[in-house]
């Protein structure tokens, strides 16, 4: 099975809905409360009855503002999300991993931000270029034991987070501009990616950014 965990229960309820099969086990649980990472593990772990083989690093959040107006809060609250949390997640299923002896793969999200500068979004992009780092590292640390560690990354996505950047017509228009296929991405796109990191198919690569972008940083 395959545990969804998220912080609502309509989140949860949402993610279960997609597999008829019933192979989604929901846990309610805040990843960024990094003082009980090894609790969600054990907790995740539980809920399979077995070890866990790997982890999909997917909660996100976004501030859009000039850089000179970002408040220290909301710096805070994105590094939160999307480099602390999957930092120490990842640790801490590394560590249940090691006591099994077994290797995993850990598939964090990562951002086309990491390769070109993008305005009004410095907190995610300076969130997401530290865990380009984290993956690099983690990578070459855990390559001895079997565990492989990479990044996706996403390019233009209609989801919660860029509903307010596509709402702007010219905004979307100038992003539609410059992907050579000429259309956004859905998740379901990166369904494809996600599963060929996971599966042995991908067994002889490690600390790679793999962008899902619709060629757009190639353009």
């Amino acid at each position: 099975g395959v545990v969804a965990v998220a912080r609502t229960e309509a989140q949860l309820k949402e993610t279960a809905a997609l597999d008829p099969a019933g192979r989604v086990i929901p846990l309610p649980a805040d990843v960024a409360d990094l003082d009980h990472a090894d609790q969600l593990i054990a907790s995740a772990r539980g809920a399979t009855g077995g070890p866990l083989d790997g982890i999909v690093h997917a909660a996100g959040t976004q501030y859009r503002a000039a850089a000179a107006a970002v408040p220290v809060a909301a710096w805070r609250d994105l590094m939160a999300i999307h480099l602390d949390a999957p930092f120490f997640l990842s640790t801490a299923l590394h560590r249940d991993q090691l006591r099994d002896g077994r290797p995993g793969t850990h598939v964090f999200i990562g951002s086309l931000t990491s390769a070109r500068g993008i305005a009004n979004i410095a907190p995610y992009a300076a969130a997401k270029s530290a865990l380009l780092g984290v993956i690099r590292t983690l990578a070459v640390e855990w390559a001895a034991s079997g565990t492989r560690v990479n990044g996706i990354a996403p390019g233009y996505f209609r989801t919660e987070l860029t509903a307010d950047l596509f709402a702007d017509p010219d905004r979307a228009a100038w992003v539609l501009d410059r992907v050579p296929m000429g259309r956004l991405g859905d998740p379901a796109d990166l369904a494809g990616a996600v599963v060929f990191l996971l599966s042995p198919a991908s067994g002889y690569i490690t600390g790679q950014l793999l962008p899902v972008d619709g060629g757009w940083l190639a353009g």
